[in-house]
């Protein structure tokens, strides 16, 4: 998984650099994995702006603006979540894009509605355009942040492309 990172990473960073566009992200189950590979590559400031991680529903709230009422009425680990989480790390980084992961790592946490594997991973851009996806990954805790970074990855491609 490692080296699939890496490689839709580097066509990433070619792409942001080709394209003159600026990233921001907002992470909360990866933790920072995924500002941690973007910064892997040497260069990476002059289109990488920064990352909030927010892993506590109060950190979403006082860093990134997340609505309580969001919070309260979807979860933490929502779409409604991830675009609030998104825009916010936009807004604060005056960035050109913004993407954000919401998720349940595990082992523990999840329920019959939100199982362990949830993860939801938005994009949004400064013309308010936004992609979001919802997966359920299998695997340990490692693996799931794994392919949640690796899946932030590919819609980044797929949107610079």
């Amino acid at each position: 998984m490692r080296n699939k990172i890496n490689e839709i990473n580097k066509k990433v960073a070619i792409l942001l650099k080709v394209n003159n566009v600026n990233l921001a992200a907002a992470e909360s189950c990866t933790g920072g994995l995924f500002s941690d590979y973007i910064t892997n590559i040497s260069g990476a400031s002059t289109y990488f702006k920064g990352c909030i991680v927010a892993y506590s529903n109060q950190s979403k709230v006082d860093m990134l603006k997340v609505p309580k009422k969001l919070l309260k009425n979807y979860g933490a680990v929502s779409a409604q979540v991830a675009l609030a989480m998104a825009s916010g790390a936009r807004e604060v980084f005056s960035s050109d894009i913004a993407i954000s992961v919401t998720g349940i790592a595990g082992p523990q946490g999840g329920t019959k509605n939100k199982p362990v594997g949830l993860v939801y991973i938005c994009l949004v851009n400064q013309d308010n355009i936004k992609v979001t996806k919802k997966i359920i990954l299998k695997g340990s805790r490692n693996s799931i942040k794994l392919k949640a970074v690796y899946t932030m990855l590919c819609m980044l491609y797929d949107y610079l492309k």
